[in-house]
């Protein structure tokens, strides 16, 4: 297949097309960066650096569409809430305008979105047919991206929409998080009772190639391994691998007083479980965190 993506060189984009041109497929990614450098992080693929540059005559069997500023950084300012939603809503508009015009259809369409799309829902489990609640701009944005990407259902185009959960592996998430810990200054956020829906960066990988190969599937799927966590219990679980204290504990209050409007995505709870996904036979390799992250932290 020849595959166009969006968000190549983040966690996500960069190993799935290690995976995809390990199965010879054909790439073309969009990215700002320098063609060379763009190769250094993903591989043997063709670079465009605008949507603008695309034609109508451009043709790919399916497209990934994973671009997004990082939603954890500096606080949400009205101007950095713009860039978030231009790198995601925005983006994901101009795309499928694309594919409506384009001569030759794609055959699928997988577009990001996150388990924030469900809100902040404590511990109620959360499926795919779970309506939301209004939790703030980060569930807003969630919601509005996924209308996006739906729109190229009327171009009549298979849409995958990817309601994915915080990725373990080398980078991300756990990047950012195992310098304190290793330190022993780890420790559980707020109460430590929100849920977090996670998944192993191999299993994102074999997920999104899955819904390429079944041209059966399209909507929803919660992109998250079938056995979510609080916050608490992750906390204890990585701790006790790196054999060290987590005995910190950052208030809500204080949360909220350093990240301002951001702190949602800390202490909202999803407790999202891959029901979609495992009903049409996927198979997860990590199911249950500490082996995760235990073949994590052994590569590392």
């Amino acid at each position: 297949m020849h595959i166009f993506i969006t968000g190549a060189t983040g966690f996500i984009g960069r190993n799935l097309c290690r995976s995809l041109l390990e199965q010879s497929h054909t790439l073309t990614v969009l990215s700002r960066r320098p063609d060379n450098r763009v190769r250094e992080i993903c591989g043997d693929v063709a670079v465009i650096h605008s949507l603008e540059e695309l034609t109508p005559a451009h043709r790919f069997d399916a497209i990934i569409n994973l671009a997004g500023e990082p939603i954890i950084g500096p606080r949400w300012s009205e101007a950095r809430k713009r860039r978030l939603w231009d790198s995601r809503v925005t983006l994901t508009e101009r795309l499928a305008d694309w594919i409506a015009r384009s001569e030759t259809k794609p055959q699928a369409l997988l577009s990001g979105s996150a388990v924030g799309y469900y809100g902040d829902q404590g511990d109620r489990v959360l499926d795919e047919d779970t309506p939301p609640v209004e939790s703030g701009f980060g569930q807003r944005l969630c919601a509005a991206w996924e209308a996006a990407a739906r729109k190229a259902e009327d171009a009549g185009v298979r849409v995958c929409l990817l309601r994915t959960g915080p990725v373990l592996g080398h980078g991300g998430l756990l990047a950012r998080m195992l310098p304190a810990f290793k330190l022993g200054l780890g420790g559980r956020l707020g109460d430590g009772r929100q849920w977090l829906a996670w998944i192993h960066i191999d299993d994102h990988v074999r997920a999104s190639e899955f819904l390429l190969a079944h041209p059966t599937l399209s909507g929803p799927f919660n992109v998250t391994a079938p056995h979510p966590v609080t916050n608490a219990e992750f906390t204890a679980t990585l701790a006790r691998l790196l054999k060290r204290p987590a005995f910190f504990h950052v208030p809500a209050s204080v949360l909220r007083l350093l990240m301002g409007e951001m702190a949602e995505i800390l202490l909202g709870s999803q407790r999202a479980v891959p029901k979609r996904l495992q009903e049409a036979g996927f198979q997860f390799r990590f199911q249950t965190l500490e082996p995760a992250l235990r073949a994590i932290l052994q590569t590392g």
